[in-house]
């Protein structure tokens, strides 16, 4: 009859042996023995007439290795779930202390050990209980709606083509290809299309462009137009491109030249900002525009306040972890061995992750909160109508929508996605509701100077 020892070995780390004697296998390994004779294919021999030595030769000790580790693997899972222990990734096999072959013509007692990692117990109410969080409200000032109406004006102005660069408040179509000093452009690079405002360009290219027409073209190195503070921004964008770019050249072809001139306030305007609201003053107009930064800055404020809560609930909950395994499994569990070195470099941000994944696991087991298959499906359902500007109601006018949910329902990255979204957004609004907060007004710029929630929390963080 096997038996089932276990020992502590670390921290939330034990080692658990499994003791077979060869009663405990030696049926199972019969009876797939016979298994085997009734469906071997043996050339020479009609299916089912193998002699059964001969059978035993051929697959028994690879049959019987496999019987043996089968039933210690099903006496450890038997264990695990009979004393309700609760276990990181899955338990791995410990080397065998001393040599033993297993050996089917001399069936003998074998021991295995394993070692799990358990899961700690984690109280993240008490942190909650005991954390006070400020809710920002972030003021529309008139400057900033001013800024919006100049911004709105100019996105739905129209353009006029120029015959040359005379402003700085020209904008410049122009494609850039890489090339050498002499301007010959290298084959087989894709050109960029770039459309820039002058005066967003860096300073000494824009002195290089006035007074240029469509068609000019101008060879240019990112390090000899750029300052220090501006080549960063320059290369990744028009070039997108990385540091390494820097001395590179670059033929710059001028295609056109426009001047912005920006939409005139009237109904024309507002319809286009705002289709199908029927809006006929400039003040209604205003007052629309200010509520949608007020519900964009809701959104802003909203991402902050629960990216605190992440922090603080990952830096201050204490938990303990089983280091030990986890970087064994760290290094042995995936497609392929890691190197000590590797899982070093990686177990901070693991270590991150799965403190996160037990404090969420846990607070959305204990309050209820999950995301069923329907909902997956009917939130994508709404996104697309939406794409497509309908409501729920209109589903009827979309014949190709059966098609294409039964296609979506098979897509499994898209359905992990949104079912994440989903999962999360609830146990972030329930959590909204769980943490006590005090509300402050602060003015734009102030908001988007406050340091990061991370860097606010990470100092008590401690292994």
């Amino acid at each position: 009859m096997a038996t089932v020892t276990r020992e502590n070995i670390g921290t939330l780390h034990d080692k658990i042996t499994v003791k077979l004697v060869k009663e405990d296998y030696m049926p199972g390994f019969e009876k797939t023995l016979k298994q085997q004779a009734k469906n071997a294919n043996v050339p020479g021999f009609r299916k089912g007439m193998v002699p059964a030595g001969m059978l035993r030769k051929m697959y028994g000790q690879t049959l019987f290795n496999e019987e043996v580790i089968r039933v210690a693997g099903k006496q450890l899972e038997d264990y695990l779930k009979q004393e309700k222990v609760s276990i990181f990734a899955q338990p791995m096999i410990l080397p065998p202390t001393q040599d033993y072959a297993l050996n089917m013509n001399n069936p003998s007692d074998v021991d295995f050990a394993f070692e799990i990692g358990l899961k700690p117990e984690i109280d993240p109410a008490t942190v909650i209980k005991n954390s006070r969080l400020t809710r920002y409200k972030i003021a529309v000032s008139d400057k900033m709606m001013d800024d919006e109406m100049e911004r709105i004006k100019r996105r739905e102005g129209k353009v006029d083509a120029q015959t040359e660069v005379t402003d700085k408040e020209n904008i410049i179509y122009s494609t850039y290809e890489a090339c050498d000093a002499e301007g010959v452009v290298t084959e087989g690079v894709d050109k960029i299309e770039d459309t820039e405002v002058v005066a967003k360009m860096p300073a000494k290219l824009q002195e290089l462009v006035m007074g240029r027409k469509p068609e000019d073209t101008l060879i240019i190195r990112p390090s000899d137009i750029c300052t220090e503070e501006e080549l960063a921004g320059y290369l990744k964008d028009p070039l997108k491109a990385g540091a390494e770019a820097a001395g590179n050249y670059y033929k710059l072809t001028i295609t056109k030249v426009g001047h912005l001139i920006p939409a005139e306030m009237g109904i024309e305007l507002f319809e286009k900002v705002f289709p199908g609201k029927e809006i006929t003053s400039e003040e209604t107009f205003r007052e629309k525009v200010r509520e949608e930064l007020n519900m964009e800055f809701a959104r802003i404020a909203s991402e902050r306040l629960q990216n605190e809560m992440f922090e603080l609930l990952v830096h201050k909950t204490p938990i303990v972890l089983p280091v030990q395994f986890l970087k064994r499994w760290l290094r042995e569990g995936g497609e392929k061995l890691k190197s000590a070195e590797e899982v070093e470099q990686e177990f901070g941000g693991f270590d991150h992750q799965l403190r996160w994944q037990l404090i969420s696991d846990q607070i959305m087991g204990e309050n209820g909160i999950n995301v069923t298959r329907d909902e997956v499906l009917t939130d994508i359902k709404t996104r697309v109508l939406q794409y497509f500007g309908m409501g729920a109601d209109e589903e009827a006018d979309t014949p190709w929508m059966d098609g294409y949910m039964a296609k979506i329902s098979k897509d499994e990255k898209m359905m992990d996605e949104t079912y994440r979204r989903l999962l999360f957004g609830r146990l972030f609004s329930f959590l909204e509701t769980q943490f006590a907060t005090d509300e402050q007004e602060i003015e734009e710029e102030a908001f988007f100077k406050l340091g990061d929630a991370h860097a606010a929390h990470h100092h008590h963080h401690d292994h």
